[in-house]
């Protein structure tokens, strides 16, 4: 379904608007029952609901409508059609703000059609959800809308990964944690070993070629330019997989197996490594875990990773109000680099044509760490997510509360509920129906 919403929801002069996509499932509710909202991330709002499966678990319990709502800019909520990713002036209405205010709008509709009414001053039984940005965002909803919903289940929302907050070494600390519980420490350090050997062979010509052909990319790597956007890819790979190391199969990003970490790390390690291009080989081999579990892709892209994200929009909104400080250092197995804000920033002029200026906005325009004045969010973190290391991992009042599934990875808890889940998974989901009670005033 689609609702028509304002282009430029704080604007007097600009009148335009657009369609957003939003998602309605009506199968659980019956007349009087809550509306359970997600708030969607950075994709294709069809890969967010086919992955959520825990508001379907429950909406029986609360007999609850529930409702995906498109992020904008996102999989069909593209302001100006094909135009929209051309020019800087298109993507001018990509912030937080326009899309807070697309899911209130949204819900303005939803009220006035499932509670006869349009504009109200008390708040209905409006439940927020999300995950990883998705979750920022419900929780950015309670804050900035408490009228709009009542409570907001935020997982896996990193709200304080922004500077002077969150120390720029820790996601890549965490995945290298991940990676030996997982897998081994020797994944690791074979792992920090490539790197030098990857940029030593990419230095010329005949080894850009050798690396291409060995890693079966559709487009071989001509500059240096390429080598970066292939360590990068690499890098996000790696992050990629830690985030999704569920204990069973899923296709979140790609299809992949139970446990990929351990997969992967069991691959690197089978094969016997002579010299540098042996490496290489068995490393490529290793990467098939992600880039071709099913043994179906043709070649690989080192400009995407994950076909159902919107990368390209992502990376301006980490470009102009999402600047997320990351480093890596000789403690973890990423290659050594470290945080230059005016880097980051040419670069973001250098793809998008704008630069990157006020990096302490989210801080400002959402409170940072002051979250007293707040009510009715629990924040939940995998302590085994990368992205826990900037989210609430105590509990702030007695209505902001924090649940850490100790090992769990990425809004693991959103899921659906599987035989392979571990206790400290279902004990986080019992929570978030303790906190929903509690909001719904249901004993």
């Amino acid at each position: 379904m689609y609702i028509e919403v304002p282009l430029d929801h704080f604007s007097l002069k600009n009148n335009e608007t657009f369609k957003l996509r939003y998602l309605l499932y009506r199968q659980f509710h019956i007349k009087g029952g809550p509306i359970f909202l997600y708030t969607g991330n950075e994709g294709d709002i069809m890969m967010f609901a086919q992955n959520t499966d825990f508001l379907f678990d429950i909406a029986p319990v609360f007999n609850a409508l529930i409702v995906f709502a498109e992020h904008r800019y996102y999989g069909e909520s593209v302001p100006f059609g094909n135009r929209t990713f051309t020019k800087p002036e298109y993507l001018a209405y990509l912030t937080t703000a326009q899309a807070l205010a697309d899911f209130v709008y949204l819900i303005e509709e939803l009220r006035h059609t499932f509670f006869g009414t349009m504009i109200s001053f008390d708040t209905y039984p409006f439940v927020a959800f999300g995950g990883s940005y998705g979750g920022m965002l419900s929780a950015w909803l309670r804050m900035k809308y408490p009228n709009s919903v009542i409570g907001a289940i935020a997982s896996s929302a990193p709200i304080w990964f922004f500077e002077g907050l969150t120390p720029c070494d820790k996601f890549y600390e965490t995945i290298t944690t991940v990676f030996a519980h997982y897998g081994t420490e020797h994944c690791n350090t074979t792992i920090k070993s490539t790197w030098d050997v990857i940029r030593n062979v990419t230095k010329t010509e005949e080894g850009r070629k050798l690396l291409s052909t060995i890693w079966n990319f559709c487009n071989g790597l001509e500059t240096s330019n390429d080598v970066d956007k292939l360590v990068d890819w690499l890098s996000n790979i790696y992050v990629n997989l830690a985030m999704v190391n569920y204990p069973y199969p899923t296709n979140f990003l790609t299809q992949l197996p139970a446990y990929p970490v351990k997969i992967f790390c069991d691959k690197l390690n089978s094969f016997k490594v002579d010299d540098n291009k042996t490496l290489l080989e068995a490393l490529g081999k290793a990467l098939e875990v992600y880039t071709n579990y099913t043994g179906k892709t043709k070649c690989n892209n080192v400009n995407i990773t994950s076909e159902d994200l919107g990368e390209f929009a992502w990376d301006y909104q980490a470009c102009t109000e999402l600047i997320m400080p990351m480093c890596s250092t000789e403690n973890d197995m990423f290659e050594t680099t470290a945080w230059d804000f005016k880097n980051y920033s040419d670069e973001c002029f250098r793809k998008f044509g704008v630069k990157s200026s006020n990096r302490h906005w989210p801080i400002l325009q959402y409170g940072g760490t002051n979250l007293k004045y707040f009510s009715n969010i629990v924040f939940s973190n995998g302590l085994m997510d990368p992205w826990s290391c900037g989210g609430v991992l105590r509990n702030v009042s007695s209505t902001i509360w924090a649940v850490n599934i100790t090992d769990g990875a990425h809004h693991v808890d959103l899921r659906g509920a599987d035989p392979a889940d571990t206790n400290y998974v279902v004990e986080a989901r019992k929570m978030h129906v303790k906190a929903i009670k509690k909001w719904l005033d249901i004993t």
